[in-house]
């Protein structure tokens, strides 16, 4: 081909190019290895010597002239393209139909919901490891070598001493060996215990009081329980104490409040007793306080730790603890409002 019939040729394609990629297979077409332009280049050496000269100059007029084309169109691809997309992509903010918004999960509304509460009363809120050490999780709360909770079924050992924290009231312990009282603290988190069924999970959320100070008695424990129990289910909820046993608090109590689905009349929430368990306390054991460095003659503490699945199934009358790991969204959107 001549260089006025290859320019006559490039010329209606460059005009009905119509992408980028379309741009791209002409690049080659004209100007790569085996393109037409590059071919009459090549050609040049069979040219007498006097032509070669004027040829060439021609050929390479030709070529800044393609580039500089290819370049023009380049731009005004990429432009269209772009506001192709901006056509296609755009959002239409006057929509009414608003994406759902997420909520906070009902564990965490209830464990916020404690927080706030205890928060009002002075507690100072802290957490501590979920990987313990068996002196605090065990030893240090009084619990000795042959006390069922250190059966292997009921705790996750990582080694002999090493081990996932079966409660929170490991941080007792920390807490009161490096402080003196008084002492008024709330510790939530995470704990773990091999045990898993309706009612039961491995992994829960548990929130530990403490308070230490002089003159501390039951009736302490048993007037910030009710002030839990009235903001969390009403003003009309009683509490109850059921007398028990625990190693890290003496006297131990079970906690119990009038049923919140009968109001105390008994029905099959509450197996028609109109009381449903929700808790362990006590005062704290002066053994734990002695091992701890307070001067168990001086001072005296209660402590209380608070299922927050349990608390939330009674609250929001969920049957199965396993709904909460679930992440079904037709249970979660229920709490978003």
């Amino acid at each position: 081909m001549t260089i006025a019939e290859i320019k006559s040729l490039f010329e209606a394609d460059i005009s009905n190019c119509a992408s980028l990629a379309e741009l791209q297979e002409l690049k080659v077409k004209y100007l790569g290895k085996s393109g037409l332009l590059t071919s009459l280049l090549k050609s040049i050496k069979n040219l007498p010597a006097q032509e070669r000269p004027t040829f060439g100059a021609k050929v390479n007029e030709l070529r800044n002239e393609m580039e500089s084309r290819f370049a023009d169109k380049a731009v005004l691809l990429k432009s269209s393209e772009m506001q192709r997309r901006l056509q296609e992509e755009r959002v239409d903010i006057s929509l009414t139909d608003c994406p759902s918004r997420g909520a906070l999960h009902p564990v965490t509304l209830i464990e916020n919901r404690i927080g706030e509460l205890m928060t009002a009363l002075g507690f100072e809120v802290l957490s501590g490891p979920e990987i313990e050490t068996d002196y605090y999780n065990f030893e240090a709360l009084n619990i000795p070598y042959d006390h069922p909770a250190r059966d292997m079924q009921d705790t996750f050992y990582i080694t002999d001493s090493i081990l996932l924290r079966t409660q929170t009231s490991a941080m007792q312990a920390r807490v009161m060996e490096h402080r003196k009282p008084p002492l008024k603290i709330l510790c939530p988190g995470k704990v773990f215990r091999s045990d898993s069924d309706a009612s039961h999970s491995p992994v829960f959320h548990q929130i530990e009081g403490l308070v230490v100070d002089k003159n501390i008695t039951l009736c302490d424990l048993k007037g910030t329980l009710e002030y839990i129990a009235a903001h969390l289910f009403g003003p009309q909820t009683k509490v109850r104490f059921r007398p028990s046993f625990f190693p890290f608090t003496e006297p131990s109590v079970e906690v119990d409040l009038t049923c919140s689905n009968c109001g105390g009349t008994g029905c099959s929430l509450c197996k028609g007793t109109g009381w449903i368990e929700v808790l362990g306390a006590g005062m704290v054991n002066p053994f734990v306080l002695e091992n701890c460095g307070i001067d168990s003659k001086k001072y005296s503490g209660y402590a209380f730790g608070i299922g927050v699945e349990r608390v939330a199934m009674i609250k929001y009358g969920i049957p199965d603890i396993r709904l909460f790991y679930e992440n079904d969204q037709r249970f979660l959107k229920q709490f978003a409002k």
